[in-house]
């Protein structure tokens, strides 16, 4: 009896040793795997936060800026970096507020004034002078920066106020090397004599052009 047609099982596709098989219509994912970022870049970001939580901004941008120059293929960081480097930058340019109170307006123009920015030192001091004509700090700061330009005139004017309200502050006149200046001059030594002294013989005072 002749065989029907199709009546043997379909044989197995055979398949080449070793391939693996890919399902109709699909490709193999052939991106690389994912690897972790440089241990270098890790540890920039890593100083690059440590400086932003100390407020420390400058310092923050340049780890931040290390990380967007030399590692430009660590994405995450780098999207990351170029967010904290803004922020930065905003905290950096955000300008402190004006001091207000006569304490603060002092405490600033003393801190111009260690700082070499007689000009700020003195716009502040008068300031508080506006306020108050007889506040003998802010009279004291304004004869150093006279001092300073070498007005001794002035100076000694102002020394005169100060010692006037607050004989006590002679003897720091006295050691203040910003009125070195005035040490040839006897009429210094004659304002800034203790006020212990002044009813009796004078006593400590130094030969004129001592220093």
């Amino acid at each position: 009896m002749a065989k029907r047609v199709g009546s043997s099982p379909a044989r197995a596709e055979r398949k080449a040793p070793g391939r693996p098989s890919v399902p109709s219509g699909r490709h193999p994912d052939l991106s690389p795997p994912v690897t972790a970022p440089a241990a270098e870049a890790v540890s920039l970001f890593q100083r690059g936060m440590e400086s932003l939580q100390r407020h420390s901004y400058a310092d923050a941008i340049r780890a931040f800026q290390v990380i967007l120059m030399g590692f430009p293929t660590e994405r995450a960081l780098v999207e990351r970096a170029r967010v904290y480097v803004a922020l930065c930058e905003r905290e950096l340019n955000r300008k402190p507020a004006a001091p207000r109170t006569i304490e603060e307006r002092l405490t600033a123009a003393t801190a111009a004034l260690n700082n070499g920015d007689n000009g700020r030192a003195e716009e502040l001091a008068r300031s508080v002078l506006g306020d108050d004509s007889k506040h003998d700090l802010a009279l004291y700061l304004l004869a150093v920066i006279h001092a300073r330009r070498g007005d001794r005139n002035e100076t000694l004017a102002l020394l005169a106020k100060v010692l006037a309200l607050t004989p006590e502050a002679s003897a720091q006149a006295r050691a203040d090397a910003d009125f070195e200046m005035l040490h040839e001059l006897e009429a210094f030594w004659t304002l800034t004599e203790p006020p212990q002294a002044t009813s009796g013989p004078r006593r400590g005072r130094r030969a004129r052009g001592e220093r």
